[in-house]
C-alpha cells in the first residue's frame, strides 16, 4: 500500500519552508522548456572542469547542485510516473553538455586526414555526446521516479547516475571515458578509495558529495539543509585520511634486475602510417633504443615501444624484423605494439589484429597479445552498419582493409617475458575499463597458471598522437593511472607522442616524459602490492552494494513522503 502511495503521491515543492531559499532559486525553478534544458547543458559543461587536466572539484559541486534544482523544478507537483520524462530530459541535457565540454578534443582526430574525415567531425564532437547523454537521461529519469523533498533525492541521484555510468561503460562495447568518479580519481589521497570500490564506486561517492550542497538552498529545516553538506565534508575528510594512511611516504620497492626503457618517438600522426616512411621509422626506433644510458645508470633490460609502431606487418618482413632484433643487446627484450595478421583459411580474408609482440635479440617473436576491446569507428566499423557505412564511403580511421579483428575474449592477456613478472597487456583505451585486469577474469598462460602467478604489472601501449596537445592524452593517462590503484599493480605506459610514464601501485608517477617530445625514459619497475587490493578480489561488488544502499535510502525517503501525504502531515 505504501509503495502504491509513493507512485501516485505528488511531490511537495522542494523549496517549501521558511528557510528554503526559494527567493534565490526562483529564477531557476521558473525555467521551462528549452531554457531549462539550456541551463542544464551549461551546468553539465561546467562540470567537465572537474575532469583532467583541470581537476576543479567545486565545479562539479556547482554543476550537480544546479542539476538537482532543475530536477526539483521538473518534478514539482507531479506524480512519480509523470516525473520520469521531464527529469530524464534534464539529465540528457546535463550529460550532453558535460560530454561535449569534456570530449571536444575528439575533433582533432578528424583533422589528421582532413580531406577524408573533416566532414564527419560534428558526428564525433556533437553526435557522440548527444547520444551518450541518453545514459544520463536514463539515470535522471530513474532518480526522478524516486524524487522527493529533502536529502533523499541526493541518494536517488547517486543511484540513478551511478547505474547510468556503469551502463555507459558496458553497453555497446562501453565508453567509460570521464566517468564522474574521475573527479575524485586525480588527487593521490582521494584516489586510494578506488582500491576498495573501483571507479564506479568513486562515481557514487562523487555524486553524493558534489550534489549535497544543493540542499543548502532548499532545506526546510537545519538538519535537512546543512546535514548533507556536513556529511559530504566528513566523507571527503575520511577519504583523504584513508589515502594518507595508505600511501607510505617511502617509495614502493622495485623489481630486482629490471631496468625499463620507454621509447617515445614523437612521430607525427600523418606520417606514422605511411609505408614510404617504413625504413626511417624503424631506424628512429632502433637509434632511440641503442642510446647510451645516463652516466652511472644501469643498462636497460626491457625496451617498450608504443602502439602500432610500424606502418607494415613486421612479422611478415624478415629484413625489418632482423633489423629490429639487431638493435637489441644480448639479454634485452622488446615489447612493442604492432599490427599482425594470421594466415587465412582457404576462402577467407586476411584478418588483422592490433597486437603487442615480445621480441628477443635476433628478431624472434616469443609471445603476443591481440587487442580485445577495439575502438568503434577508429579500428573497425560496427557490424550491423559496416556494409552501409562502407557503401557511403566511410571507413575506420586506421586504414586496415576490413578493419581490425578483436582478439578472442577467452585468450590470455598475460604475456610471458623473460626477466619480468607476468605482464597484463592493454592497448590504447583498453586501460580505461575498470576490472579489465582482474586476475580472476583472465586465463593466464600455462607457465603462469601452473605457478599460480598473478600479473605483476600492467603494460599499456598507446598512440595518442591523433589528439594533439589537448586534454585527451592527459585524460587518458589519468584514467589508466587509476587502474594501478584499483589492482595494486604498477603501470608501464608507453605513448607515441606522450605522455609516457611509470606508475607505482599506489598511483604515484615515478617517472614520465612530457607530451610532444622525442625521448627515452629509463626507470626501475615498481613491485606489485603484496596481497593485492579488495577491488582486485571483489571487482564491482562493493559498487553494487553502494548502489543498493542509495536505492534503499531513496525508497525510504519516498515511502516516508507518501506516508506523510497519506496522513495529511
Amino acid at each position: 500500500m505504501a509503495l502504491t502511495l509513493s507512485l501516485h503521491s505528488r511531490t511537495a515543492h522542494p523549496t517549501d519552508g521558511p528557510r528554503g531559499g526559494a527567493g534565490l532559486l526562483r529564477p531557476i525553478l521558473r525555467l521551462t522548456g528549452w531554457r531549462r534544458l539550456g541551463l542544464a547543458w551549461l551546468a553539465g559543461a561546467l562540470g567537465a572542469l572537474a575532469m583532467p587536466p583541470f581537476g576543479v572539484l567545486p565545479a562539479l559541486a556547482l554543476s550537480l547542485s544546479v542539476a538537482v534544482w532543475l530536477t526539483d523544478a521538473a518534478s514539482a507537483d507531479r506524480p512519480a510516473l509523470r516525473r520520469i520524462l521531464p527529469c530524464g530530459l534534464v539529465g540528457w541535457a546535463w550529460g550532453f553538455g558535460y560530454l561535449t565540454a569534456g570530449l571536444w578534443w575528439l575533433g582533432a582526430a578528424f583533422l589528421v586526414e582532413a580531406d577524408e574525415f573533416a566532414w564527419a567531425m560534428p558526428l564525433g564532437v556533437v553526435g557522440l555526446p548527444f547520444g551518450l547523454g541518453l545514459f544520463y537521461g536514463a539515470g535522471f529519469a530513474a532518480a526522478g521516479a524516486l524524487w522527493v523533498r529533502g536529502p533523499g533525492r541526493i541518494a536517488a541521484l547517486a543511484f540513478g547516475v551511478g547505474a547510468a555510468e556503469w551502463l555507459r561503460g558496458h553497453v555497446l562495447t562501453g565508453f567509460p571515458w570521464n566517468t564522474l568518479g574521475m573527479a575524485l580519481g586525480q588527487d593521490l589521497r582521494l584516489m586510494q578509495a578506488a582500491s576498495v570500490v573501483g571507479l564506479y564506486g568513486l562515481t557514487v561517492l562523487a555524486v553524493l558529495v558534489c550534489a549535497a550542497p544543493a540542499t543548502l538552498a532548499t532545506g526546510s529545516n537545519p538538519r535537512s539543509r546543512f546535514g548533507p553538506t556536513l556529511a559530504a565534508g566528513i566523507v571527503l575528510a575520511a577519504l583523504a585520511l584513508h589515502g594518507a594512511w595508505r600511501v607510505d611516504p617511502a617509495p614502493d620497492p622495485v623489481v630486482a634486475g629490471v631496468r625499463l626503457r620507454l621509447v617515445q618517438p614523437n612521430l607525427p600522426q600523418d606520417a606514422k602510417f605511411r609505408p614510404e616512411n617504413r625504413d626511417d621509422i624503424v631506424e628512429r626506433y632502433v637509434e632511440l633504443t641503442r642510446r647510451a644510458p645516463e652516466p652511472g645508470e644501469p643498462r636497460p633490460t626491457h625496451i617498450v615501444w608504443p602502439e602500432s609502431a610500424f606502418p607494415f606487418l613486421i612479422q611478415r618482413d624478415p629484413d625489418a624484423l632482423a633489423k629490429v632484433g639487431a638493435g637489441l643487446e644480448p639479454g634485452q627484450i622488446l615489447l612493442t605494439g604492432a599490427a599482425r595478421a594470421d594466415e587465412p583459411l582457404p576462402g577467407e580474408r586476411l584478418r588483422y589484429y592490433n597486437a603487442v609482440l615480445a621480441i628477443e635479440p635476433g628478431g624472434r617473436i616469443t609471445d603476443s597479445y591481440d587487442k580485445v576491446h577495439l575502438v568503434p569507428f577508429g579500428e573497425y566499423l560496427p557490424a550491423p552498419l559496416d556494409w552501409l557505412l562502407r557503401a557511403v564511403g566511410l571507413r575506420q580511421f586506421v586504414a586496415i582493409p576490413g578493419g581490425f579483428t578483436a582478439g578472442e575474449r577467452a585468450a590470455q592477456r598475460i604475456l610471458t617475458v623473460p626477466g619480468l613478472p607476468p605482464v597484463a597487456a592493454t592497448i590504447c583505451y583498453e586501460a580505461i575499463f575498470p576490472g579489465a585486469i582482474l586476475p580472476g577474469a583472465m586465463l593466464p598462460n600455462d607457465v603462469a597458471q601452473a605457478a599460480g602467478a598473478p600479473p605483476g604489472l600492467i603494460l599499456n601501449v598507446t598512440n595518442d598522437a591523433w589528439f594533439g596537445d589537448t586534454p585527451g592524452p592527459r585524460q587518458h593517462l589519468a584514467q589508466a593511472r587509476l587502474r594501478a590503484v584499483e589492482e595494486g599493480l604498477p603501470l608501464v605506459r608507453d605513448a607515441n607522442t606522450g605522455i609516457s610514464a611509470v606508475i607505482d601501485p599506489h598511483g604515484r608517477i615515478t617517472a614520465s616524459l612530457p607530451l610532444d617530445r622525442e625521448r627515452v625514459l629509463d626507470a626501475d619497475l615498481p613491485a606489485r602490492l603484496v596481497g593485492g587490493t579488495l577491488y582486485g578480489r571483489l571487482g564491482d561488488l562493493p559498487f553494487g552494494l553502494m548502489l543498493a544502499a542509495c536505492l534503499v535510502g531513496a525508497l525510504r525517503a519516498t515511502l516516508r513522503a507518501a506516508s506523510r501525504a497519506g496522513t495529511g502531515a
